[in-house]
């Protein structure tokens, strides 16, 4: 009777929450169009295509003979690019940016066309140019005639290039400030650098306002996770626990919990065009983008906590619990509200 006591008074909860996951799905699903990796039926990795609810799925490269990674819209909408990878190649989910060549398409996947290596490319703010990191620096290029327009140092950035919106900034984890794993932001025209967010951070990606970046991040003193020097012996503080979501402003300052669970890795941060929504992927261990699964949430609803996550909610004790919305299995998801092949 006790058991059953208590499986009645859970109900109303269980209750609201879906309601209000219902509620978030009809609201964001005519939101514009989410470009995404998966595996396809074939067991390689297309890119595809979907509404915010995770309806209208679509493969828009068709390509078995090699992988697709890491899809971003231009900032009009109208263009995607991506990494095109052979299938002898094994993907490391943080040096996925350096493998293969660069692939520039229509939105919809059509008129692909093959530009080169171009590691870590981003787009520029006119679509007109793109960013790239190399060992010797960041160097911008001309789209249209492929040459080299401007280079500035990269301040120790050694992947996962973003190029602001604005064309002002550029933004990536460094090793700088003697740590590494440091998400710094660069000014694009005179090159100085300053924190983000020190210790364990990567995939920063901007707002679309540019004044404001969203990250992962593992802070300090968390428990051990994934099986590392001190797995098993749970409460041990080593900085080595699960990846949290995060935001902050362009200085470093007003830092946010966005999303964390314990137990799963939070990558793949991306704020929706109007900045009312984050996409976000999770992964049961570091890197595991092989298992990701990406879901959306409500900005304004940060900070949130999934699942049981009793030592995070410690933390964090008057954190949401949702609404989320698991929307598909896919990595590396970005949002666009243009009009793709007409629709919006």
């Amino acid at each position: 009777m006790r058991l059953f006591a208590i499986s009645l008074a859970a109900v109303p909860a269980l209750l609201a929450f879906d309601a209000q996951t219902d509620a978030l799905t009809k609201e964001v699903a005519p939101k514009g169009w989410i470009a995404y990796s998966a595996r396809t039926e074939k067991g390689d990795w297309d890119i595809f295509l979907m509404r915010p609810d995770g309806s209208r799925k679509r493969n828009i490269t068709n390509t078995p003979g090699t992988n697709e990674m890491g899809p971003r819209f231009s900032h009009d909408g109208k263009r995607i690019l991506y990494r095109r990878i052979p299938p002898d190649v094994k993907i490391r989910h943080d040096r996925w940016g350096t493998m293969g060549k660069l692939v520039i398409a229509n939105s919809d996947g059509s008129k692909p066309e093959e530009m080169g290596d171009y590691p870590w490319a981003t787009w520029g703010p006119d679509g007109k140019q793109i960013g790239i990191l190399l060992p010797t620096g960041i160097e911008i290029h001309d789209i249209a005639t492929k040459t080299l327009v401007r280079k500035l140092d990269r301040k120790g950035i050694y992947q996962q290039l973003f190029w602001s919106p604005d064309g002002k900034w550029f933004t990536g984890p460094a090793n700088l400030y003697g740590e590494n794993w440091t998400v710094i932001r660069v000014d694009a025209t005179k090159g100085e650098a300053n924190p983000i967010a020190k210790f364990q951070n990567c995939t920063a990606d901007w707002f679309p306002n540019s004044r404001r970046l969203i990250f992962s991040s593992r802070p300090a003193k968390q428990e051990e996770a994934d099986g590392g020097a001190l797995a098993g012996k749970v409460g041990q503080k080593t900085g080595y626990g699960w990846t949290q979501l995060w935001s902050a402003d362009g200085d470093g300052s007003n830092r946010l919990l966005v999303y964390g669970e314990d137990g799963r890795h939070v990558y793949g941060g991306a704020v929706s065009p109007d900045m009312k929504y984050v996409l976000f992927t999770l992964a049961p261990t570091d890197g595991g983008f092989e298992a990701s699964e990406i879901h959306v949430m409500r900005l304004n609803n940060a900070p949130m906590i999934g699942g049981e996550s009793k030592a995070l909610r410690t933390l964090h004790p008057n954190a949401n619990s949702g609404p989320y919305v698991k929307l598909t299995p896919g990595w590396e998801p970005h949002w666009t509200y243009a009009a793709i092949g007409g629709v919006k």
